[in-house]
């Protein structure tokens, strides 16, 4: 995995330490193994950040953050991969979960026009909560378990190709 990449796009210990708003987190967030980039805890990070994208709730950041802590994830890609869900995707995956947990449920699909309005969430959402939440459980768990065993094998898969190409460096010159 490109591991110099990521860690050149994290910020440094230091860094963090100077960073004001941190410090009403306290010392658990400047724990070293929350920064670690590994196949384990980059594995877990995606697993993290791609089911919490899928959760229709704010503060989705700070549920990827408390489970990145506890879980010994990597805490800055956990974050980062909330942001599948931005204000170009959300309507795309947010639809294609309702129309998922309506089909499971078997309930019929709704014409429903979203309003960012208080009417709307009381009204409307009110008669889809159900499908849209089951879809948004679904996609999350599906996307959290795609991201891990992708990262896992992709970085397995890196690993492996290394070893072989410094073993094969090896065979022809040995000295």
């Amino acid at each position: 995995m490109p591991r110099k990449l990521l860690r050149r796009m994290a910020p440094s210990p230091q860094r963090l330490r100077g960073m004001r708003s941190l410090k009403p987190l306290g010392d658990w967030v400047y724990e070293p193994n929350l920064w670690h980039i590994n196949r384990l805890s980059t594995s877990k990070a995606f697993a993290i950040g791609l089911f919490s994208a899928m959760i229709p709730l704010p503060g989705q950041l700070f549920i990827a953050a408390l489970v990145a802590v506890r879980w010994r994830a990597n805490l800055p890609l956990s974050v980062m991969l909330i942001f599948v869900t931005n204000p170009i995707t959300m309507p795309v995956i947010y639809f294609a979960a309702y129309k998922l947990g309506a089909s499971i449920l078997e309930t019929p699909l709704q014409q429903v026009e979203f309003e960012m309005t208080w009417y709307w969430l009381t009204e409307s959402l009110g008669s889809i909560w159900q499908p849209f939440l089951l879809g948004c459980l679904i996609l999350g768990t599906l996307a959290g378990l795609v991201g891990y065993a992708t990262i896992d094998l992709l970085w397995r898969w890196r690993v492996v190709d290394q070893w072989q190409k410094r073993a094969a460096k090896r065979r022809q010159n040995p000295y």
